[in-house]
């Protein structure tokens, strides 16, 4: 009795691990066009529908970092959702940040961005919290990205890592916030209607 419970207890461990199937960015891009899902380090993430404040949020965002660009005539170009990031040198991890700025156009191609993008926002969804505080603030630090914000309508808080200074702060939706990716570009969030 007490081989067969042993046998069986190693069939159900590689049952479970025959099901935890590595996902590439191959499988994904083999996905209908209306799935959405991100891979961090071959595990699938699907995404949720955005809501209408994480869309308005998204465009403010997106149109204040243009409209800076534009007017300082800046090299570096601001991205908003969907647009996929190929963080590593690998076929194991495909993101779609919310905001991506590239100042390096060698990263860019017709497929999205190769490599580390200068700066990266993400706005919090209740789906996508624990990627967004922890999978992808390790993922962007270590891949080199120089600055990231973490935006939370619900909390009505802005988190800001300056990874090249090893800084990080936390402010509301009424701060004026300096972007450091783009010199001289701070955005007044009181601007932003929440509701």
């Amino acid at each position: 009795m007490s081989v067969y419970m042993e046998e069986n207890e190693v069939i159900k461990k590689n049952m479970a691990l025959a099901q935890e199937k590595i996902y590439t960015v191959e499988d994904l891009e083999a996905f209908p066009e209306d799935v959405r899902a991100e891979l961090i380090d071959g595990q699938l993430f699907y995404m949720a529908t955005p809501s209408p404040t994480h869309q308005r949020l998204l465009m403010f965002l997106s149109a204040s970092i243009w409209n800076h660009i534009r007017s300082h005539k800046g090299k570096c170009q601001v991205f908003p959702a969907p647009l996929a990031v190929y963080l590593n040198q690998d076929n194991l991890t495909y993101l779609e940040p919310d905001v991506i700025v590239v100042c390096d156009p060698d990263k860019m191609n017709q497929k999205g961005c190769h490599g580390a993008p200068d700066f990266i926002a993400e706005i919090i969804s209740p789906s996508s919290q624990t990627r967004d505080y922890l999978l992808k603030l390790i993922k962007y630090q270590n891949a080199g990205v120089k600055e990231y914000w973490i935006l939370d309508t619900q909390k009505q808080t802005i988190h800001v890592y300056d990874f090249a200074d090893k800084k990080k702060g936390t402010y509301g939706f009424r701060d004026r916030i300096k972007m450091k990716t783009l010199e001289g570009l701070e955005i007044d969030f009181s601007e932003f209607p929440l509701t």
